[in-house]
């Protein structure tokens, strides 16, 4: 007897296809911490060549944590899902070293639209960034699961 898999069953299952391929998060040494039916939590340290002429990071890697953190999140129902427009505030610098977490929520979704909010943390638990991201569902599963809903 097959047995239906949970929500949480498929938002794991979803993350371990995606993760292998994702070369981007991994070359920037991107954790993924924790997954959930759209949530996601990931986990980057602030490198030296993360820096910019200021002495701080990039806003390019504080926003590449937390597109990420997005991405993971819109794709956890098992819907292949793409960013169709973000919006990013900084808050406060981040310096080297420092280990930023981003939390991903989905906030409102309905037919092939989502909105998800983005918190990016230092490890002091102070907030240095808001994403909200706007995703859109396009065709096809993240896997097969013999469903032909996807």
């Amino acid at each position: 007897m097959m047995t239906t898999p949970t929500p949480q069953q498929i938002a794991e299952r979803c993350a371990d296809t995606l993760w292998p391929g994702d070369r981007a998060a991994q070359g920037m040494g991107m954790q993924l911490v924790e997954i959930g039916p759209g949530t996601a939590r990931l986990r980057m340290a602030v490198r030296e060549d993360m820096v910019n002429c200021h002495g701080i990071c990039h806003g390019g890697y504080i926003f590449a944590v937390a597109d990420t953190a997005f991405a993971y999140a819109c794709n956890s129902y098992n819907h292949r899902t793409v960013a169709a427009g973000v919006d990013i505030n900084f808050l406060a610098p981040v310096q080297l070293g420092d280990i930023l977490t981003a939390r991903g929520q989905v906030r409102q979704q309905g037919g092939r639209t989502g909105y998800y909010d983005i918190e990016v943390s230092n490890q002091d638990g102070k907030l240095v960034a808001l994403f909200r991201g706007r995703a859109s569902r396009i065709k096809g599963p993240i896997f097969e699961d013999g469903n032909d809903d996807s």
